[in-house]
């Protein structure tokens, strides 16, 4: 995994719809003076920023499912399951679709912003969304009911988006659309500023974690006997969790897969659920992938830009169902 990273970030950089030759593509990396302005420009300006966006995305994505997986006991529980993201996309849609009177001329101010102006909506249906899950986190013992409650959450969340696409324009409803199906494009060295801080802060959080997760393993009773205060480590797990996911969708969109899949990946690559192993590799396995869908989203020098979701999902689920069929074959002893 570790040496997986470095090359998919190298093809990341170096491959994309618009076919440079590899020469000039390294003049340009290294800033050399002989090298073509407008390939420097591609490089630095484009390719540069989304393949740091899709390692930190992946990243995230990936620590945020390896520890909703083990705080609800739930092999498809993954980072949007406590409708995060669909509070960030409630919060992009009300910003892109708008609604009449004082309120419409508000959201028309923020959409007015451009790409700022969604990140600032879709940070916000998220943090207002972590906001109610963390309250009710406080007076919910049960890890299940608090998943059934973000479930619910989000399917609310979701059901407004829709009743708003009802009224709007198709144009706009395109718009929101299009912004759903998810990209490591478009990042700039600017919102890096923001983003890179706010991932590598909260992946610090969710390593620190890891121990108490581990007694979690066996159920929180007999977390309890060991000592661990089972309701503070709920609240950071909830919060590490729910921000890495928020972070991730405020700038890309909702990602699909990644967080459901990559830590399964991990667990039967390794072999073991200590999470001291578990959550470094989810880091790197979680960049590979993501920097790996984000050369496929290229579609190397053809000219065209495929959905990330698209490829997310198509690349995934495939490595998942035979990375699962030969770990079960194995225990039997079925492998070849």
């Amino acid at each position: 995994m570790g040496v997986t990273v470095p090359l998919t970030f190298a093809l990341a950089v170096l491959l994309g719809s618009t076919l440079i030759p590899l020469n000039q593509a390294l003049l340009a990396l290294v800033r050399d003076s002989g090298a073509d302005p407008g390939v420097q420009e591609i490089i630095w300006t484009v390719r540069l920023p989304r393949a740091i966006t899709a390692a930190l995305a992946g990243a995230a994505l990936s620590v945020s499912g390896v520890q909703l997986q083990t705080l609800f006991r739930n092999p498809l529980a993954e980072p949007y399951i406590l409708g995060v993201s669909s509070g960030a996309s409630l919060g992009v849609a009300l910003v892109i679709i708008g609604w009449g009177g004082a309120a419409g001329a508000f959201t028309a101010g923020v959409a007015g912003l451009g790409r700022a102006g969604v990140v600032v909506a879709a940070s916000a249906g998220a943090a207002t969304v972590l906001g109610l899950v963390l309250v009710l986190s406080r007076r919910v013992r049960s890890v299940v009911t608090l998943l059934i409650i973000g479930v619910m959450v989000g399917s609310a969340a979701v059901s407004l988006i829709t009743l708003l696409l009802v009224y709007t324009d198709p144009q706009r409803a395109q718009q929101f659309i299009m912004w759903g199906l998810g990209s490591f494009a478009g990042t700039t060295w600017g919102d890096l500023g923001v983003f890179a801080p706010v991932c590598v802060a909260a992946l610090a959080g969710a390593l620190a974690g890891v121990k108490p997760l581990n007694a979690l393993l066996l159920g929180e009773n007999y977390a309890r006997t060991m000592g661990v205060r089972v309701r503070a480590v709920r609240t950071l797990t909830l919060l590490t969790s729910s921000v890495l996911a928020g972070a991730v969708t405020a700038y890309c969109g909702p990602i699909a897969f990644l967080g459901l899949a990559v830590p399964h990946v991990a667990r039967l690559l390794l072999g073991t659920a200590d999470h001291r192993v578990l959550m470094p590799a989810a880091v790197l396995l979680g960049a590979a992938v993501a920097l790996a869908c984000c050369v496929a989203t290229q579609a190397p020098g053809s000219g065209v830009v495929l959905p990330l979701n698209a490829v997310t999902t198509i690349l995934g689920a495939p490595v998942v169902i035979a990375v699962l069929l030969r770990s079960r074959a194995a225990r039997t002893g079925l492998a070849v």
